[in-house]
């Protein structure tokens, strides 16, 4: 029995949980076992030099872990393209989303704002600048913490309107999700997969890699509102 032991972000986590599912059913010698932290901890983690067989992180975060010599230089396999999605409060008034000038007007309305400290919260604060409306909004926003999800802070109250991977909004109980952001302006972040340098497994890593990056598992992507790379 093979054992891999992989690092993911938390964005990733209810989808790998199916995907290592399926790969068990086809490879009954290779056991993979998940642990799935906050991007960034996961990257400072394997920075470090701690021992995982893979990681999966956002491409940009792959990349830095290739040019830093802590995963596989040619090893990087894209596996998912996962979207920005907007949420409040279950019950609270639903704000209109559907354009980017209706976007900007919800989050100059909203009384606090959720961020997570991923991709997705770096390019809204882009989104914010350009707009220009930081000055205006920063004392409202909420930076979850590494781990805890967006979707959490507003179930608690913590946040009027939030922003996260739609597959870390799906599924939390006490909170309306609105939809995408509009295309204008939405927020693509591809997730990848990569064999760790310190991996003394990394064929079998690689196999496991491709199957994930296969069509047979292209409706578990559908199924965690994320896309096929």
């Amino acid at each position: 029995m093979t054992t891999l032991r992989l690092i993911s972000s938390m964005a990733t986590k209810p989808l790998l949980a199916d995907l290592v599912a399926q790969y068990k059913a086809q490879a009954h010698d290779v056991q993979v076992q998940v642990e799935s932290v906050g991007g960034v901890d996961a990257a400072q983690r394997v920075q470090a030099g701690e021992t995982f067989d893979a990681v999966v992180l956002s491409s940009d975060a792959i990349d830095k872990l290739i040019a830093s010599g802590h995963v596989l230089p040619g090893s990087r396999v894209d596996l998912v393209h996962s979207g920005v999605a907007v949420a409040v409060p279950a019950g609270a008034t639903v704000p209109n989303i559907a354009t980017e000038e209706a976007l900007r007007q919800a989050v100059l309305s909203a009384r606090s704002l959720g961020l997570s400290t991923g991709p997705s919260g770096v390019q809204l604060s882009r989104l914010f600048e350009r707009w220009g409306i930081t000055g205006q909004i920063e004392g409202r926003i909420v930076q979850a913490k590494p781990g805890v999800p967006v979707g959490a802070l507003i179930a608690q109250g913590e946040v009027a309107l939030g922003f996260q991977q739609l597959s870390e909004m799906m599924g939390v109980p006490g909170i309306t999700v609105l939809g995408p952001l509009p295309d204008a302006v939405q927020i693509n972040t591809t997730f990848s997969g990569s064999v760790a340098a310190t991996s003394q497994h990394a064929e079998a890593v690689r196999a496991l890699l491709a199957f994930w990056a296969s069509a047979a598992c292209s409706e578990s992507k559908r199924r965690h509102g994320m896309d096929a790379a």
